[in-house]
């Protein structure tokens, strides 16, 4: 899987001259870097866009899984990587629980952090993807109309023009125009189509 070519790896740690020595090695393995000294200097620079976040774990402000907290409250909330020098079972079950791609511990091997950061821009890119296929399943759906909708709901329970006809008290042939319409307006080519839509819709509600 592709990575988006912008991500950003925001670094927050409050080791100043670890985080920057971190900043060096990341840029020379081609990776675009954020450098942030604290938790709250990383909440004050949204918007975030693609990218994830490798994280310290105790800093005096907020810690990191307290920014984790945070951050979980947002629709697009980044993957994120712990890097610790004060790891423990117990915190790393907990944060991989809550959702961190990774828990690493310092000292690192460059290849392990390196793997853990690739999977979480991964991870990052094939969320935004999904999101914006959602976005747009919504969108077109916004446009039927309240009739075409109950059109919709009763063509993927399987019933035929002339039942819905009967259902809805109108005409056949003005049932089969709302039809084509939904077909067009959701893109679809077939029932199995409008009932994969359907599906979609129940996922993302």
């Amino acid at each position: 899987m592709t990575t988006d070519a912008g991500a950003t790896i925001h670094v927050v740690d409050d080791d100043a001259s670890f985080r920057v020595a971190l900043g060096r090695l990341l840029r020379a393995e081609g990776f675009v870097v954020a450098l942030h000294a604290s938790a709250a200097e990383f909440l004050a620079a949204p918007p975030y866009g693609p990218g994830c976040v490798l994280l310290d774990v105790d800093m005096p402000d907020c810690s990191g899984p307290e920014l984790q907290a945070q951050l979980a409250l947002r629709v697009d909330v980044p993957p994120i990587v712990f890097l610790t020098g004060k790891g423990d079972i117990a915190s790393s079950v907990k944060a991989i629980k809550a959702g961190a791609e990774d828990y690493l511990t310092k000292p690192v091997e460059v290849a392990d952090l390196l793997d853990a950061l690739s999977r979480a821009l991964e991870r990052d890119a094939a969320a935004r993807c999904a999101r914006a296929a959602a976005d747009g399943l919504h969108e077109r759906w916004s446009r039927l109309t309240p009739r075409e909708r109950q059109v919709f709901e009763r063509v993927v329970r399987g019933l035929l023009n002339k039942q819905i006809a009967f259902e809805l008290g109108a005409a056949e042939r003005t049932i089969k125009a709302h039809r084509q319409q939904v077909m067009i307006k959701l893109g679809a080519r077939s029932v199995p189509d409008l009932v994969l839509v359907a599906e979609a819709l129940r996922r993302a509600a």
